[in-house]
């Protein structure tokens, strides 16, 4: 692979701009681009949007047989930067040195939003939205919500989380419950611990909203009285409640299992 540009500098203005999209939730938020690190990122990306406005190749990277793979399907030329300064932008503690500066999805949110989604309300740990997005994913769930104050899903731990997932969802982030609820025409389901049906005992085969509240609080007093049912995940008393991913995980693959029996 060869470039016809080389950044050498901190003081490069691209890499500057790289740096703070890698380093800065204020900065992704307010410029509308995001950061992309690694192969599997780079690559799903590509496949779902095709070129990305900018690509950033470590010297070490350079001669790495996926990085030159990928890189020959794209049609931009791809910047060199000197090893030391990718260290220098990246937030991953390892890995092969390649990144793509892109603008972030941001699909309108639809009129109607039918069939099935994930709202989530406040969750904060970005690993947890990460997964949660993954098992969104993987479910077969194609549209996903996001509650003020729920971790961005654009940053770079969520982006790790997701393991490419982003580029498999319409992620609608940062939208009150209020501009939601009247969109939908599928069912409202909320979780929590007590005063529910077990989620292995209802017919969950409908069209759904999933509601996923925060690790400490739970679905918002203001949201739970739009609840038209409300599921447990039945469990030993003396053990803690799951974790809110692996609780997702439970009801949108019991779910899944229920349509695939059908």
């Amino acid at each position: 692979m060869s470039s016809a540009r080389r950044i050498t500098s901190r003081d490069n203005p691209l890499f500057r701009e790289a740096c703070d999209l890698a380093h800065s939730a204020r900065e992704r938020r307010r410029t509308g681009r995001s950061v992309l690190e690694g192969i599997h990122l780079c690559e799903a990306y590509s496949q779902r949007f095709g070129a990305p406005q900018a690509v950033l190749v470590s010297d070490s990277a350079a001669s790495h047989p996926q990085v030159i793979e990928l890189l020959r399907s794209q049609s931009i030329e791809p910047v060199s930067v000197a090893d030391e300064l990718f260290s220098q932008m990246s937030t991953l503690g390892q890995g092969v040195g390649l990144a793509f500066l892109i603008e972030t999805p941001r699909p309108d949110l639809p009129a109607r939003i039918e069939g099935d989604a994930v709202f989530l309300d406040r969750i904060q740990d970005p690993g947890n939205v990460g997964t949660l997005l993954r098992t969104a994913a993987a479910a077969g769930i194609a549209t996903v919500i996001t509650a003020p104050g729920t971790a961005w899903c654009w940053s770079p731990k969520v982006l790790r989380a997701g393991m490419g997932a982003h580029f498999h969802l319409a992620i609608h982030e940062s939208v009150p419950w209020d501009a939601v609820r009247d969109r939908l025409d599928a069912q409202i389901i909320g979780t929590r611990l007590h005063q529910a049906a077990s989620v292995f005992d209802e017919d969950l085969r409908g069209a759904s909203v999933w509601l996923f509240g925060s690790e400490g609080e739970g679905v918002s007093p203001a949201i739970a009285p739009d609840v038209a049912r409300w599921l447990r995940i039945p469990q030993v008393d003396s053990v803690e409640s799951l974790n809110v991913a692996a609780a997702a995980a439970v009801c949108l693959f019991e779910q899944r299992r229920q349509r695939s029996t059908s």
